[in-house]
């Protein structure tokens, strides 16, 4: 890790460029132990006092802001102290959040001033008017006290003289795109790392693009964003504490009516006073108001809400944030990555809402080596610049190069449009991108979008099945498909020759008729004719199914080969029920071929997937469900499939993209399955 007061190439070129807009981050990590101030009100201090490079003056300006936040700064254990002080001296300027609220019965803005715990403070109209975030959540403001005590007055002895919130009175958006053509992308990825105080040369890529896109929704209006992850990988801390123009809401309770738009004061919620309204612990999100969640998809569907005979419009970006448990391969083989929010909110119309997902999981746990000691803008004028740009738009920068492919519809377009403007805006400000930019940050948002659409395929079954999205670069024509690294597709069908006996089908559920995809495993040994099986439930119709299949194949092995002997091996199966359906039923054919592969040495093809059944004397079933079936062969990677022949009448109600991305194999009878499935001629 760089050592404090180290300048490395970087640090030297933000000083030139950004002089006295940058602070180095351990001077604020340093700071923050001992006061429990958000980052951008103790960069504030620091950019008063140590807008230097000069270490003597950083060292004098560092005494200064702590002896303004020892002075000043209200400790809540102290807050009695303060209001002593307050009394005795008539006045005192103090730095505390401060929130407000119209008192109806006595026509007057009332405050409440969190840290010294002084409520029904009056609060001058004009501070409303000019500062409208007091009404909505407060604000941290530096504040000079007054105390006046009358006994013939009603109210609190505390008045505020004067109030000022702690940000930046003015932003030089012209010198914030002028320095940025100093520096190359890698360099102010590095910046934009540094500047949320993280350390990039021990992050990978990877993490510092994921860093980087938590920052889209302080550029892009009306944009919804979720991340969920292991607990701490800071989900939450950009939102809470970066950003003066963004708030937290923390436990998940909240109102219409504090979201949106109180009907009893007129007055319009969060969404119309903040530019980013994050949701920390997305598993305790409650809507006290039966139409909250409704009114909720329309907000992030089009930015606006009617409440009354109103339609109201509104800018704020929605952010969702929450905790993943247990292993990522587990809940995608089992479940959808959506599965932590509430159930009143597991509604495809809402998550189709989500323009994109941030794997948490692909972002390391905080450990002290991945927070900077280095230069990074200060907070307050980095989120002032951000707040600018949400005033461009960058999305049409796609189709100068690219087209996106034919499996995205309207709303997968918007999304991934907003994205790219997003990441366009935060790397390259002055506009000067080149294809090869564009291009890294088209890939990133069809990951993204992607990631969306895969689990609303899960959710909503059919009705999401073009998710396989891609993208035509318009210079050689040429179509590039993307795909989430914990896509389960590649891998739980795994390319290459499998163990005879093994293979994949399709099983169902009896009662709810609930279909997965199932692994059966063979272990063949000298024996006597005995077949045991695991894994597949209880009951006497999942046994009679095994038994069926294991009489047929003892009856018709010898069709198949004349070396293998049934009645002289020992044969246990296994089946793995990997989308978690529970009793298996339908596995009959599957069985059938499983044994065959085994007793014959021959492995089934790679990457085939079994469809169909058989009763008994091997009379074939069609599948059932094929379409969905069919979704879930081609979502685990299977490239062949195996299928009745009468399965041929369902095939208009599968669509065509679907069918064509398999090899087909034919079978009309058992024995004509087996001899596909091994490959035999």
């Amino acid at each position: 890790m760089k050592r404090s007061g180290d300048m490395n190439e970087l640090d030297i070129k933000l000083n030139e460029y950004y002089g006295g807009k940058v602070v180095r981050k351990d001077l604020t990590k340093s700071i923050k132990e001992g006061a429990n101030v958000p980052s951008y009100v103790l960069e504030y201090l620091l950019g008063m006092y140590c807008a230097t490079d000069n270490e003597e003056d950083i060292e004098q300006g560092v005494s200064m802001v702590k002896q303004v936040l020892a002075n000043n700064y209200v400790r809540p254990d102290e807050a009695e102290k303060i209001k002593s002080k307050i009394r005795e001296r008539g006045h005192y300027k103090i730095i505390d959040k401060v929130s407000a609220k119209l008192n109806e019965h006595t026509d007057c803005y009332e405050g409440t001033i969190f840290n010294i715990n002084i409520n029904k403070v009056l609060i001058d109209d004009a501070y409303i008017k000019k500062y409208e975030k007091l009404l909505c959540g407060g604000i941290w403001c530096i504040i000079d006290m007054e105390y006046l005590y009358d006994e013939n007055v009603k109210g609190s002895p505390f008045s505020i003289a004067s109030l000022k919130p702690i940000q930046m009175p003015a932003t030089d958006m012209e010198d914030y795109l002028e320095g940025r053509k100093h520096f190359t992308l890698n360099e102010w990825i590095e910046v934009i790392c540094r500047s949320v105080g993280m350390e990039p040369d021990n992050l990978d890529e990877k993490t510092r693009w994921h860093l980087v896109a938590r920052m889209i929704p302080f550029v892009e209006n009306n944009y919804n964003l979720c991340e969920l992850g292991p607990r701490g990988t800071g989900k939450s801390y950009v939102y809470d504490e970066l950003s003066p123009y963004s708030i937290l809401i923390s436990g998940g309770q909240t109102t219409v009516a504090n979201l949106f738009y109180n009907m009893g004061r007129h007055q319009v919620g969060l969404v119309g006073t903040w530019d980013v309204v994050a949701f920390d612990e997305v598993a305790g999100i409650h809507m006290n108001d039966k139409d909250g969640i409704q009114i909720m998809k329309g907000y992030m569907a089009n930015g606006s809400f009617s409440r009354g005979k109103e339609s109201i419009n509104a800018n704020a970006s929605m952010v969702f944030v929450g905790n993943i448990n247990g292993s990522i391969e587990n809940l995608v083989r089992v479940s959808h990555l959506l599965s932590p929010f509430p159930k009143e909110m597991i509604d495809t119309a809402f998550f189709d809402r989500f323009h994109h997902y941030l794997p948490g999981w692909e972002i390391p746990k905080m450990r002290p080596e991945y927070f900077t000691d280095a230069y990074g803008f200060i907070s307050d004028y980095f989120s002032e610049c951000l707040r600018e740009l949400r005033k461009q738009n960058f999305g049409g920068a796609i189709q100068k190069y690219f087209r996106l492919g034919k499996d995205l519809n309207q709303r997968d377009t918007i999304a991934v449009k907003r994205t790219v403007s997003g990441l366009l805006k935060l790397l390259f400000p002055d506009g000067n991108y080149e294809k090869e930019d564009v291009r890294q940050c088209l890939e990133y948002a069809l990951i993204g979008r992607r990631r969306i659409k895969e689990q609303l395929n899960k959710i909503g079954g059919l009705e999401f099945y073009d998710f396989h999205f891609s993208y035509i670069d318009l210079e050689d024509g040429e179509e590039r498909f993307v795909s989430p690294p914990e896509c389960g597709g590649s891998t739980l069908i795994p390319e290459g020759e499998r163990q005879p006996g093994s293979l994949y089908s399709v099983a169902h559920q009896p009662g709810d008729g609930q279909i997965g995809l199932v692994r059966l495993d063979l272990q063949v040994m000298p024996g006597n004719g005995k077949f045991t099986h695991t894994g597949f439930g209880s009951g006497s119709a999942i046994s009679d199914e095994l038994k069926e299949a294991v009489n047929f194949c003892r009856s018709n092995l010898s069709r198949i080969s004349q070396s293998a002997k049934f009645a002289e091996s020992e044969m246990h199966m296994k089946a793995t029920d990997i989308n978690g359906i529970g009793t298996l039923q339908g596995l009959e054919l599957a069985v059938f071929i499983s044994l065959i592969s085994g007793l014959t040495g021959r492995s089934v093809q790679p990457q085939m997937c079994v469809l169909g059944s058989m009763s008994i004397g091997g009379t074939i079933i069609p599948t059932n469900e094929l379409a969905g079936a069919l979704q879930i062969a081609s979502d685990a990677g299977a490239k062949r499939i195996l299928i009745p022949v009468a399965d041929m009448m369902q095939y208009g109600k599968v669509p065509a993209d679907l069918i064509a991305q398999f090899s087909l194999e034919v079978y009309s009878t058992p024995v004509d399955a087996a001899f596909k499935a091994l490959g035999i001629k």
